[in-house]
């Protein structure tokens, strides 16, 4: 359908994409995937005819439609969410046009077993389904039904599309792409701004069309989802494999491995023959073999191994100075801004060494509960303070705006750094990536991705014990996610999160805190569970929006209310245990470690302070054993 052929692109001496090949067919479902900056949104480009190759060409099929969303797109204004979402139905789509042509020109033909009357034949199925399709449903119902899957409610359809964000209205172009339904999808970063069931619902969509698709996306989870092909840009090159992400790099690995086992087996050939023609070179009886063996490593075919780009984010955070076991209280909190109130009479409470979560509809109050909680914004009513000896470490979602312009990225960290940690800042960057010249940037041209590692890097300057950080992976690319979430897993103080992203969040959380419908509800155990429990409770809602509803007696309804009420005290009473049993492990280790030095102290151990922290964790291990005890009897 979309061919790419030897297409290099350069930017003075510098090659972005260096003669890349690949084909994009009618079932495709291609993951673009690479490090920010790699090419991506270039590809893209390119494809839509908005940039120009250096060299090489791209071929698109006449009358082939494509809808494409990129990462910056212009709004428009004046007119109901509901109605710029129809507008897409007055552009023209010329489908029964094209039937009429496409049965005439297959009327006028006899080739029946040629490959062109094949394709027109397959074409005419296709536009004949899009047409049932679109008649099967009134225009608004099908408008609303997206709108509806990507996030907004039915009282949000008529308000002005100026009164929302940047992020929802790029739902509304989504849809729109969405409702027009072109042969190829071409999405660049289409999660950035959805929450976790809008993502949810866009993946059944696009699994379910029958189109092709060219995804860009950071979101492991979204790629395996919905692709069934991975095309990696890397240094400048595209190596590409017939299976969804997770799968391609396990397929890569064996490849790389294979790659190198063979490299050095040939070159061990090499080498031998290369010794042979050096001892015999001139001896008048080898000279038959000595040329034969020359003209061998002549022909032969040399092993390589493909490139791959080592270079990753490694990032460890300082120990965390001991809290109080309480870190964060809400009671009855209701926050906001004048003109609007988020949520109201919210209860939270977070522990020492807890992982937490803050999830839910963008403009449903995550952020706002951030800034309360980082002192930025007073609350309208109710109670919020941090516990005993909690120092907080903020990561804002809007790092462009507090990150100061006119500075440079080394004299960003420079202002602030004190001690000994100024003679290591070089160092500090470099495991954000920023080397060499990098760090003499001004903050005014990094992109999106290198601000937000530029603000994590500064959370590294100080012993913070809670983390707070708000969408602290928007712009990163998969491995710096993954680097970044594996850093957080063994950070040893208490973190909140606010993410979109399930990969992200499994298996890092173990509470999380929903907001929705202007209140907070705790949620305890993993982002999985919680999707599946989300699941359930909204097809129980369709369910009862379906039937009549019915009045209950009043008996049933006080004893499911009691049974749910014990059930979560139950899950929250189990939830506690595990997170005992893990921290009780941990002290027990730590203090089999001490013990073992302590046996054999060297020159350089520091008895007392080797003593005092035995000590510590012994407190902290008799508390915690004694709690865990009273737990479970």
């Amino acid at each position: 359908m979309v061919s790419i052929d030897n297409v290099t692109v350069a930017y003075g001496g510098f090659v972005l994409l260096d003669g890349i090949n690949f084909h994009i067919s009618e079932t495709d479902k291609i993951g673009l995937v690479g490090r920010n900056g790699a090419g991506k949104s270039t590809v893209m480009k390119l494809i839509m005819g908005l940039q120009s190759p250096s060299s090489g060409r791209i071929d698109k099929p006449s009358g082939m439609t494509i809808g494409y969303l990129p990462q910056l797109m212009e709004h428009h204004k004046g007119r109901s969410v509901l109605e710029e979402t129809m507008t897409v139905f007055s552009e023209s789509n010329g489908l029964e046009e094209e039937i009429r042509q496409v049965t005439a020109e297959l009327g006028e033909r006899d080739d029946y077993e040629s490959t062109e009357y094949s394709a027109l034949i397959e074409r005419l199925g296709e536009l004949n389904d899009r047409l049932a399709t679109t008649q099967s449903e009134t225009p608004e119902v099908r408008a609303r039904k997206t709108l509806r899957g990507l996030g907004f409610r039915d009282d949000e359809l008529a308000r002005k599309t100026e009164t929302f964000s940047q992020g929802w209205n790029m739902r509304i172009e989504l849809a729109k792409i969405l409702l027009r339904q072109p042969d190829l999808l071409m999405l660049d970063e289409p999660t950035n701004h959805l929450d976790i069931e809008s993502i949810e619902w866009l993946e059944s969509y696009l699994k379910a069309r029958r189109c092709s698709l060219l995804l860009v996306s950071h979101d492991r989870k979204f790629l395996d989802n919905v692709t069934n092909r991975t095309v990696e840009i890397m240094l400048g090159h595209i190596p590409d494999y017939k299976v969804p992400y997770s799968k391609y790099l396990v397929l890569r690995e064996e490849r790389i491995a294979q790659q190198t086992a063979a490299y050095e087996n040939q070159q061990r050939m090499i080498q031998k023959t290369e010794e042979f023609i050096q001892a015999f070179r001139y001896k008048p009886t080898k000279s038959n073999q000595v040329q034969s063996r020359i003209k061998a490593l002549e022909k032969l075919d040399r092993v390589e191994i493909d490139e791959t780009d080592k270079v990753k984010l490694t990032v460890k955070f300082p120990p965390a100075p001991r809290s109080g076991d309480l870190v964060y209280k809400a009671a009855g909190l209701s926050a906001g801004y004048p003109q609007k109130v988020v949520f109201t009479d919210a209860d939270i409470e977070i522990k020492r060494g807890e992982k937490v979560a803050f999830v839910g509809r963008n403009g449903e109050g995550k952020t706002t509960l951030m800034r309360v909680i980082a002192g930025e914004l007073q609350p309208l009513a109710g109670e919020s303070r941090l516990g005993h000896n909690v120092d907080l470490g903020y990561f804002a979602q809007n790092q462009e705006e507090i990150l100061d312009k006119t500075e440079t990225v080394f004299s960003t960290l420079d202002r602030i750094a004190v001690g000994d940690i100024r003679t290591k800042l070089r160092d500090l960057l470099a495991q954000f990536l920023f080397r060499g010249e990098d760090i003499d940037k001004r903050v005014s041209v990094l992109s999106g991705g290198e601000r937000a590692r530029l603000g994590m890097a500064k959370l590294m300057l100080q012993n913070h014990n809670l983390l707070a950080l708000d969408e602290p992976t928007n712009h990163m690319d998969i491995k710096s996610k993954d680097i970044l979430k594996q850093a957080l897993k063994s950070y040893d103080g208490t973190l909140i999160v606010v993410s979109h992203d399930r990969d992200f969040l499994d298996g890092l959380v173990d509470k999380l805190y929903e907001f929705r419908d202007g209140k907070v509800r705790e949620h305890l155990g993993g982002v999985n569970e919680f999707l599946a429990r989300r699941r359930l409770e909204n097809l129980q809602e369709l369910e009862r929006n379906a039937v009549v509803a019915k009045e209950q007696p009043v008996k049933y309804d006080s004893a499911y209310k009691e049974q749910k009420e014990k059930n979560k005290l139950d899950r929250k009473k189990k939830n506690r245990i595990s997170y005992l049993e893990c921290e009780i492990e941990k002290l027990e280790s730590r203090m089999a470690e001490i013990e073992k030095i302590l046996s054999t102290p060297g020159p350089e151990d520091d008895i007392m302070e080797l003593t005092r922290s035995y000590l510590e964790c012994k407190r902290d291990l008799d508390a915690k054993t004694d709690e865990w005890g009273s737990l479970i009897e």
